[in-house]
Parts: C-alpha cells; structure tokens; sequence
C-alpha cells in the first residue's frame, strides 16, 4: 500500500534524487518456482509498471549519460543474467510486444550446451540455455548482448591466465558469434566479494565501458560505471509497488 501511494502520488521521483535503477532478472519461467525465477505473469506486470512509471533506457545509454554527466533521473534499464532459453523464448516476446529494451548477459559456453550448473542442480525441471543463434536474432533485433565470462566462475576466486581467459575469453566469443564485441560485462554471482580489484582492471583493459554487480543499490549520478550495482527482482518481491517501496527505503 505505501509503495502504491508513492508511485501514485509521483514521490517515488523525489525520493530517489536522480537516481537511476539497473533490475536483473535471471529467468522467465511459468514450470520453476525458485529464488532465480520470475513467472511470466509477474514479469509483464513489472514491465508494464517501469513502462507507466518509470524512463526504461538500455544499459548502453544509461552508462553513456553517466559518462557525459547527463541525467539519469528515473531511469530504469532492464537486463538479465546467464542465457537461459525462457530469456528468448518467453521474456523476449514481452519486451517486443511494450518495445522494450533489455541487456541479455550470457555465460558464452553455456550457450547450445547441456551444461547444469550447481545451483540448477536440485530443480524438479532443469531448464535449457539458448544457442548462439537465439543469441543472433536477439541482437538482430537490437537488444543488447553483454559478456558474463564464459563459464560463470567465481571472479572473485580466480586470478591470473584463467581470469583472463575467462573475461577476453567471452568478449571475443561474441565478437566472433556477433560480428561485434559486447560493451558491457557483468561478473558472476555479483556480490562486493565475487570481484577482485585486479579482475575489475581486467574488465577494464579488455575494452568494456562497464561492469555490473547483482546486490542492490540504486545507481546515482556519479556512480563509476565499472561499479553499477543492480536491483535482482525475485519471488520474494511480490509486486511492483513493493519494489519500489523497497528502492525508497535504499535511496533513504
């Protein structure tokens, strides 16, 4: 109720001081019912409320206003992690249909694989990955496409040769799949302790224009690019207005 009252009443704006929200989901899937998955229900619903209330900009030109110092107030920008099949096959459609933007950062050996991973490892249905032809069209269609290393290590773990291979690795697998190098990388679990600071250089050197996290805070006008945090939108936040009473208390 209070985050229906806020948004109503356009205090939302107020709150966040010319903040911006970067939201992650991971994916879309009406058979899962688990802490990385969103229904499809629940999914246009959010959608349709950053639409109503929010300025929904891709992650490419919320960085590019960061870097020129240009307002970012009120922007949200949609993106989501890893490469699961629902990405193409069930939340692409929806963004189509609301036009939409969205950055799609894929784990570039999961793609056409068979890989479980061990989070995925307990579900009653384990879910697929898109192959790198899903990966085209989603890029022909002039959605995003962002590195997420190729095999989802732990940056925060690795050093040296393998965190090279695994940062260079998959920006030149999309820049060989894709005809061009992705801008923009998120690491991999995306907590403060997943990233060391030699692998954020890392990033750095191997030509993105910023890096991601996955624990919330708002993103606000002098925020590093290679520091954006994100907002992870899962079952627990049971409705959009709740999101929003929940980026408030952040911004508070």
């Amino acid at each position: 109720m209070l985050g229906r009252g806020i948004v109503s009443s356009g205090l939302h704006r107020v709150f966040l001081r010319g903040s911006a929200v970067i939201v992650a989901f991971h994916r879309v899937n009406d058979a899962l019912n688990d802490s990385l998955t969103t229904s499809s229900r629940s999914f246009e619903a959010f959608c349709r409320f950053f639409q109503a209330n929010f300025d929904v900009i891709c992650l490419d030109d919320l960085v590019q206003r960061l870097t020129a110092g240009e307002s970012i107030q009120n922007a949200v920008a949609i993106t989501f992690d890893d490469g699961y099949i629902d990405n193409f096959e069930v939340a692409a459609p929806i963004l189509r249909k609301l036009a939409l933007p969205a950055t799609f950062f894929v784990a570039t050996s999961f793609l056409g694989s068979t890989t479980i991973p061990w989070w995925d490892r307990e579900l009653s249905e384990r879910p697929s990955w898109m192959t790198w032809d899903h990966v085209r069209t989603l890029s022909k269609e002039g959605f995003d496409i962002g590195a997420h290393t190729r095999t989802h290590v732990d940056l925060g773990a690795v050093d040296g040769a393998e965190a090279v291979a695994e940062i260079v690795g998959s920006r030149e697998d999309l820049r060989e799949q894709l005809g061009k190098a992705p801008e923009h990388f998120a690491f991999p679990y995306g907590q403060p302790s997943n990233l060391s600071e030699s692998n954020r250089q890392r990033v750095r050197d191997a030509g993105f224009k910023s890096c991601v996290s996955c624990f919330g805070a708002l993103t606000e006008p002098r925020t590093d690019p290679f520091h954006l945090p994100r907002v992870a939108i899962a079952p627990w936040l049971r409705s959009p207005e709740q999101f929003v009473f929940d980026i408030v208390a952040r911004a508070g």
